[in-house]
């Protein structure tokens, strides 16, 4: 029985919708990504790199919503590619601090043609896309707020 009422049509299901959206978008990514040199995961974590560094593992992890155990790898091949350093922080040595090297401070001018290439890609308009970007960071923090102590 497939209604419009059918609470289990797969066109019904949120989560159905997201996830062929996340996919499609991120596919949107790559071609994009690639003469940078990074997946869209590194992706994610320079932007937080150049919003603002260092940064310990912990709060990467904090402000990507990924667990410790997904980053390590991620920062690892990042360090590799020469785009980051590992070290432990001068004010808690417990702490690994992730920081920008000089390539990877340099990177951020090549990535800021990123955002207009995605939007191009995408055929949405501006504001459509603010809007579903508000919308969905809303229903994130009532899901799963970034605790207090992350910023």
């Amino acid at each position: 029985m497939t209604t419009g009422t059918d609470l289990l049509a797969l066109d019904r299901q949120l989560c159905y919708a997201l996830a062929v959206a996340s996919r499609s978008v991120i596919g949107v990514y790559k071609p994009i990504l690639e003469p940078l040199g990074l997946t869209h995961p590194q992706y994610l974590v320079m932007l937080a790199l150049w919003e603002r560094e260092p940064r310990s593992l912990g709060e990467l992890a904090t402000a990507l919503r990924l667990e410790p155990a997904t980053l390590s790898p991620l920062v690892k091949r990042l360090e590799a590619a020469g785009l980051v350093t590992r070290a432990r922080s001068a004010s808690d040595e417990r702490q690994l601090a992730v920081q920008l090297t000089a390539d990877g401070r340099r990177l951020r001018e090549q990535a800021e043609h990123v955002p207009p290439q995605v939007i191009e890609a995408l055929g949405v308009d501006v504001s459509e896309l603010l809007e579903l970007q508000a919308r969905l960071t809303a229903i994130i923090e009532r899901i799963a707020p970034v605790p207090a102590t992350a910023s």
